[in-house]
């Protein structure tokens, strides 16, 4: 069964084209991330936030991103992450079109 995890958090920019050559070397390494399958980059320059939905292969694997993820963020400053691992219903995202394979 996959994983969805939600991650979001104060963040004073950059976004949009800025945020995305900032971040592409990151976005690079999470890729060779163990068990991890794909992520949605998410931000919201009105409210100054961001973050992402990434889907694991196991409740484990995002446990483990989460925990190294958050270690990293505070390494920015970032201590305040709002995050969730939730079980993704495999059935239901089918007839809705989620990519989950």
């Amino acid at each position: 069964m996959a994983y969805v995890l939600q991650v979001d958090f104060k963040k004073n920019g950059p976004f949009g084209d800025e945020m995305a050559a900032e971040f592409s070397g990151l976005a690079e390494s999470i890729n060779e991330e163990e068990g991890f399958m794909s992520k949605i980059w998410t931000e919201s320059p009105e409210t100054n936030v961001a973050g992402g939905i990434y889907i694991f292969e196991t409740k484990k694997t995002a446990e483990n991103y989460l925990d190294m993820h958050s270690k990293r963020l505070a390494g920015f400053g970032i201590t305040d992450v709002n995050a969730k691992i939730l079980a993704i219903n495999s059935k239901l995202t089918e007839i809705t079109n989620g990519q989950v394979k």
